[in-house]
């Protein structure tokens, strides 16, 4: 069955009743022009576990026992280059680290892999890295303070920003 490649307008509407609070993000697809250059990133610099693989199509890999975080594949981008810049896309996937000296390891090994990064961020609720991996994505590896912690408006609201991360500080933790 051809599939619709038609763009949808879909008009923005008001939720009355928001989404299950326990609602997670299970994992992302990547497509990838080089699935050996992407698990030498993902799995080689980043840690990730390869959970299973189809030949030289796809990989599917993941932090500890989950079946997986992330797969990769080349089923239509064998080869491919980047989107352009100023066209959709995803903007980055967030890779959530359990402790700030976790998210320091991960540091670590993009330091010796000599992987650059594009910024990296103290938003308040969260410490960020931002980098791309080697398809251009980005890729926001992040540990989150515990919620009492976060910053607050004298209303309660979230009162998030974006200062300079000290990566030296970050590397002592």
């Amino acid at each position: 069955m051809p599939r619709d490649t038609t763009l949808h307008r879909i008009e923005p509407q008001l939720t009355l009743r928001p989404i299950n609070p326990g609602t997670r993000i299970g994992h992302v697809h990547l497509k990838v022009a080089d699935l050996e250059r992407a698990l030498g990133f993902y799995a080689g610099v980043l840690g990730f576990e390869l959970k299973q693989r189809y030949g030289s199509q796809a990989a599917f890999v993941a932090a500890g026992g989950y079946h997986h975080h992330i797969g990769l594949n080349t089923w239509e981008s064998k080869g491919g280059s980047p989107p352009p810049r100023g066209t959709t896309g995803l903007y980055h996937t967030a890779i959530l680290y359990p402790t700030r000296a976790a998210l320091a390891d991960a540091l670590r090994r993009l330091i010796e892999a000599k992987v650059p990064l594009d910024g990296a961020s103290d938003h308040g609720v969260s410490q960020a890295l931002y980098l791309r991996d080697p398809d251009g994505n980005g890729v926001e590896l992040y540990w989150d303070r515990d919620e009492a912690d976060w910053p607050r408006t004298p209303e309660g609201e979230l009162a998030m920003d974006t200062r300079p991360l000290d990566l030296d500080d970050l590397l002592r933790a």
